[in-house]
């Protein structure tokens, strides 16, 4: 049934129903005593030898282990362009504004396309052959929900729906929730996207692994906010189309709530892992390239296999 005023454009409202339902996972121990630390010479030398057969310019890489508690951290502490990774702390910041009561996820929002520059306050606009979705644009001039934008902004990208539940929330709120939840490390918010006046002077959204592994692990240890609201998160994150970084090499009944984020030096994707009888593990592969270097999410992939063998290792020699 339709709201007058309303759309549905594209069947947004039937994807947000089809993706958005209640995922069978597995639950995190409370008791679980956590393991000495591991050798990670090997997985560095890995890592290391992706980078240079790639040519990658740069390659940071987080892991967080809910099933052992090992962390891993190479280079996790270096700022990169966020790219689209930078939607899912704007996802957090629209959930914390659901948590105070400031909106409910139904709560019906105008699409429009005019937005304010960070830089000086002049009126931009998301190009439509610049987006990666075109429901949102195809509903202009009419509503949709909160919960149908955060989908679509993780989903399949979608800058205009981003734009739209940044602009409604506030930047300033947004930051705010970071900070409250301790995520103000690693995490640099400061604009929407396609500002490209604010780009030119030097204003962008920048992100480490270290931080985006921070704030993932709180929304896997279902401790955002609250267990439901982090729920609803994860089921959005495991709606994202663009599967072939992180996913890729892993085993098929692997499932993976993540964001990419790519544009002309940059490659990232950023998730939680969710292996069939085992808790699940963050991974964060931030990466930096020369404009028009091929292969940067196969590199991606490779370093996904290389945390995955480094994890499991024990416990398939155990299997024989």
């Amino acid at each position: 049934m339709q709201l007058a005023g309303s759309a549905d454009p594209g069947g947004a409202l039937q994807s947000v129903v089809k993706y958005i339902l209640p995922f069978q996972r597995n639950r995190m121990g409370k008791d679980s005593t956590q393991k000495p630390s591991r050798d990670t010479a090997r997985l560095r030398e890995r890592i290391d030898e992706i980078k240079r057969d790639a040519g990658a310019e740069a390659i940071a890489v987080a892991v967080r282990d809910v099933e052992t508690s090992v962390e891993f951290d190479f280079e996790s502490d270096r700022w990169f362009h966020a790219a689209s990774t930078i939607k899912v702390p704007i996802l957090v910041g629209v959930f914390g504004a659901v948590h105070a009561g400031e909106l409910l996820p139904q709560s019906r929002l105008h699409v429009r396309n005019r937005f304010r520059s960070a830089a000086d306050g002049s009126i931009f606009r998301v190009e439509p052959d610049r987006d990666a979705n075109a429901a949102v644009h195809a509903a202009l001039g009419k509503t949709m929900q909160v919960r149908e934008l955060a989908f679509h902004m993780i989903a399949t990208s979608s800058n205009l729906a981003t734009n739209l539940l940044l602009d409604y929330v506030g930047l300033e709120s947004m930051q705010r929730t970071f900070g409250e939840l301790g995520l103000d490390e690693g995490i640099d918010l400061h604009r929407g996207v396609e500002d490209h006046r604010a780009f030119d002077d030097g204003v962008s959204n920048r992100v480490t692994a270290a931080g985006l592994a921070r704030l993932l692990k709180l929304i896997a240890e279902e401790r955002a906010f609250s267990r439901t609201l982090s729920r609803e998160m994860l089921d959005i994150l495991h709606a994202q189309e663009f599967n072939s970084g992180i996913p890729a090499p892993l085993p098929k009944r692997t499932r993976v709530a993540h964001k990419t984020g790519e544009i002309s030096t940059i490659a990232h994707d950023a998730g939680v892992v969710y292996l069939h009888g085992r808790n699940p593990y963050v991974l964060v592969v931030l990466t930096e390239w020369d404009t028009g270097t091929s292969g940067r999410q196969q590199a991606v992939a490779k370093v996904s296999l290389a945390v995955y063998e480094f994890l499991t290792s024990d416990a398939r020699s155990t299997d024989g």
